[in-house]
């Protein structure tokens, strides 16, 4: 779909054509300012490799490499590696290709059910519900709203806690659910809660270089999950946080780790000149 045909939705980013045996192109094409919203390439990796898979085989967790900068006006085609086929999981490997060359290096790995005690140790984020919350915007995403809760850290350039859901019906298929919480996973960061002034000198975050995702739990994300970001430690040029995805309900959906850029240079998350 091409930004002449209307505003692209959240089903246009999960529409996937089927060019060859394991191999996927996005249709979805459109102007934008900056390079590619690493969670879209991300959640169509994570789509491309689950058509391969058994039904009943179900997302329990992916790692991703960007490598390079994505065009969002440009097709992306991803190709799918069957490592194997064991009794209870699937290994695949993606990668995802503009102009010839890897935007995306992904591994995915697919579990059919299976019984066993079911613990959560430690309870969601405190967050007031999302309908006592005043809207928030999340840049980027198509066809997802978000609210603001209070936050952890009051003076981060940038929300590190927030609701969203898609506001657009999904069906009920489990896996079109683990894409959308991979889109949504990647937008935002945990760094933006830490000043700028840090020793060595000031530095602010920058593009994703990998991200992980371990999915614990099904969860509908056409109602509202709340994302929690966590810094943890910055060295080296990198910045790395933790992240949680928990349901309204309180159930841990999903957990996340990123590490992303972390240089000299103009905070994205803060307006006007450092």
């Amino acid at each position: 779909m091409s930004a002449d045909a209307g505003d692209p939705t959240l089903h246009d980013v999960l529409t996937l054509e089927e060019v060859d045996r394991d191999l996927y192109r996005s249709l979805l094409v459109f102007a934008d300012p900056f390079p590619l919203y690493g969670g879209q390439v991300a959640a169509q990796a994570l789509l491309a490799a689950g058509r391969t898979v058994a039904p009943d085989r179900l997302p329990h967790s992916l790692h991703g490499y960007f490598l390079r900068a994505g065009d969002a006006a440009r097709p992306t085609v991803f190709r799918v590696e069957r490592d194997r086929d064991g009794g209870s999981f699937s290994a695949r490997r993606v990668v995802a290709v503009q102009g010839g060359e890897v935007v995306l290096s992904m591994s995915a790995s697919f579990q059919a059910p299976t019984p066993g005690p079911d613990l959560q140790v430690a309870a969601a984020p405190p967050a007031e519900a999302p309908g006592d919350c005043p809207p928030f915007t999340l840049p980027r995403l198509f066809s997802m709203e978000s609210r603001r809760p209070s936050q952890p850290h009051p003076d981060a350039a940038y929300p590190t806690r927030f609701w969203s859901r898609a506001t657009v019906p999904l069906p009920g298929d489990p896996l079109l659910h683990a894409c959308v919480l991979t889109y949504l996973s990647d937008i935002g960061t945990g760094l933006s809660a830490l000043p700028e002034d840090l020793p060595g000198g000031p530095a602010a975050p920058g593009p994703t270089l990998d991200h992980a995702l371990w999915f614990h739990r099904a969860a509908r994300l056409d109602d509202w999950v709340l994302v929690d970001l966590v810094p943890a430690t910055v060295s080296g040029g990198r910045g790395w946080y933790t992240g949680s995805i928990t349901t309204r309900d309180g159930v841990l959906a999903a957990s996340l780790t990123q590490e992303t850029l972390f240089r000299p240079g103009r905070n994205p998350f803060r307006p006007g000149p450092r």
